[in-house]
């Protein structure tokens, strides 16, 4: 079964466990002094918050599979849609051992599509991605797109 992810950058991480801890009703299944995440089944979501050396708010979405024949399938039919990707294996993220397929759509939001087979002791290491994606300094994924001036209206 698919797991939506979202991961967000904080400038406080303290603070912002607990806030989430409240919005959740629930410790985070991981925390690392840098780093916490809840897997939560109402909603199915791998809801990720670190900080690092980002700008705050939404870092990237994604989806969580359950092997790696679903990560195979998720990054065929982007590829198949005419989508570039980029394809990690083996590597280290997020205290995580996962391969991945990354792609932004068409409004520039970064996706990982993952899937997980096991615990790291460390964040992850930098990595200079293939152009046109550049490093982010992260070690997940492109960096995104330069901000566009906002819309008028709520949801900008």
């Amino acid at each position: 079964m698919k797991r939506l992810h979202l991961h967000v950058s904080v400038p406080d991480l303290a603070q912002s466990i607990r806030f989430y801890e409240t919005l959740f009703g629930a410790q985070p299944t991981v925390v690392k002094d840098d780093y916490a995440k809840w897997m939560l089944d109402d909603p199915r979501v791998n809801f990720a918050i670190s900080q690092r050396d980002r700008a705050p708010g939404v870092d990237h979405v994604g989806i969580q599979v359950d092997s790696a024949a679903e990560l195979s399938e998720l990054a065929a039919r982007l590829k198949g849609a005419g989508e570039t990707t980029f394809d990690q294996e083996a590597t280290t993220c997020c205290y995580a051992r996962s391969d991945k397929s990354w792609v932004a759509d068409p409004a520039g939001v970064r996706w990982e599509t993952f899937y997980t087979f096991g615990e790291a002791t460390q964040y992850g290491e930098d990595e200079k991605l293939p152009e046109p994606a550049q490093a982010s300094g992260a070690c997940c994924g492109p960096a995104p797109e330069p901000a566009k001036p906002a819309a008028t209206g709520c949801c900008g």
